[in-house]
């Protein structure tokens, strides 16, 4: 099964994109129509997305909205998702968005007085919430300190660990600076020591490599890097944790019902199957899965690779204006395709403000001590002269 178009060139790859402007233009509309740099935020669909989602609605407008042989259809669309993840189909749940996966961890593990959670408070919120509710069940919260926002190494995160320590928390990559952690490591330490593992990807997915090995629990919505739709994401439970997780949404999906009869006696289905509690967001999934299928075709390593090249640039110009660029001195394994410059409060609003004059995209966010950050997020297919645009804009 594929939500490709069959008229796609064969050659798909990052050059072949870069180097042919209609190929980038009929993938990415938004690059005919406007500078984007705010990936990072609610990103533009694809080309591929949009198509797909359409084509959905379409034969919906003419029968019924299901598809045709849909319980059929929606394993095929778990075993796409499974393979850009680089998981099995049966470990994934279509559900979105980041926070409702978050939520359904949260509340779906047995908890007991003294349990430890460890998380960053200087997450984005729907990673945070979750598990500060947990101490109404008298759930001690850790919350893991950093000196520059969102560098959480693994040894930071081994200092705050201890005998009572249930589960870990954190994000793949820092929404607000960019800087990315070791999931690998971090993951096997944990896992060393029996403690799971829970993962928000949203700012990974799609723009960089994600090694889901290790990591129990992964939650991550289709709207940033993915190119996909808003509320379309995906969640993924480790099978050999499945049992740990009470599902905490029931329905007649999630609940074996023989023919749509409810039964005296609730047993879940046995794959990730057991989190979606009623009707799946077809159209959402068709275009998150269609963008999956791109991006997975193009290679996330090369996009990847992109991304940091970008930065690179951006780095040098930014050092060249005087300006500052958050984890400027990181090893390139730490960083990601955000490029987020800290700014003084007047200066920050002005620069988003010519920014959004020039009809050119970035984000405004705040750190902790409310430090403004002006953040610019390219996606591969952006180039090195939008880049030029902002940053001339920026310092101006």
């Amino acid at each position: 099964m594929t939500f490709l178009p069959p008229d796609l060139p064969a050659d798909l790859s990052v050059d072949a994109i870069l180097a042919d402007d209609s190929l980038r233009r009929r993938l990415f509309p938004v690059t005919a129509e406007r500078t984007f740099l705010a990936h990072a935020g609610v990103a533009p669909l694809s080309a591929v997305a949009t198509e797909a989602t359409t084509a959905l609605a379409e034969k919906g407008m003419r029968d019924m909205q299901e598809p045709a042989n849909f319980l059929e259809y929606v394993e095929d669309c778990r075993e796409v998702a499974a393979r850009f993840l680089g998981l099995k189909g049966s470990e994934v749940a279509l559900l979105g968005p980041t926070a409702l996966g978050l939520s359904l961890v949260a509340n779906g593990l047995k908890w007991e007085e003294g349990d430890e959670v460890v998380f960053y408070q200087g997450d984005y919120p729907a990673n945070v919430y979750p598990w500060i509710n947990l101490q109404n069940q008298g759930v001690k919260l850790v919350r893991i300190p950093a000196e520059t926002p969102g560098k959480l190494t693994p040894e930071l995160v081994e200092a705050h660990l201890s005998s009572r320590t249930k589960l870990v928390a954190l994000a793949s990559c820092h929404f607000l600076t960019g800087y990315r952690i070791d999931v690998s490591a971090i993951g096997e330490l944990l896992h060393r020591r029996g403690i799971l593992f829970c993962l928000d990807a949203i700012q990974s997915l799609g723009a960089t490599e994600v090694d889901l090995t290790q990591v129990d629990f992964m939650s991550a919505d289709s709207h940033k890097w993915l190119l996909g739709p808003l509320g379309a994401g995906v969640f993924t439970v480790k099978e050999e944790v499945m049992e740990r997780l009470q599902p905490t949404l029931l329905g007649a999906w999630n609940v074996v019902s023989p023919n749509f009869i409810a039964a005296e006696d609730i047993a879940f289905e046995p794959t990730a199957r057991r989190y979606e509690p009623g009707s799946l967001n077809f159209l959402g999934n068709a275009g998150m899965l269609a963008s999956m299928e791109l991006l997975h075709r193009i290679g996330v390593p090369a996009i990847q690779q992109r991304l940091l090249h970008l930065r690179a640039f951006a780095a040098e110009k930014i050092a060249q204006a005087g300006g500052t660029l958050a984890h400027a001195d990181e090893p390139e394994s730490a960083l990601s395709g955000i490029i987020s410059l800290p700014m003084e409060r007047d200066s920050g609003t002005a620069a988003m403000r010519r920014l959004q004059d020039a009809n050119l995209a970035a984000s405004l966010r705040h750190a902790q001590d409310h430090t403004p950050h002006l953040r610019l997020s390219p996606h591969f297919y952006n180039t090195e002269a939008d880049l030029e645009e902002a940053l001339g804009l920026i310092y101006e």
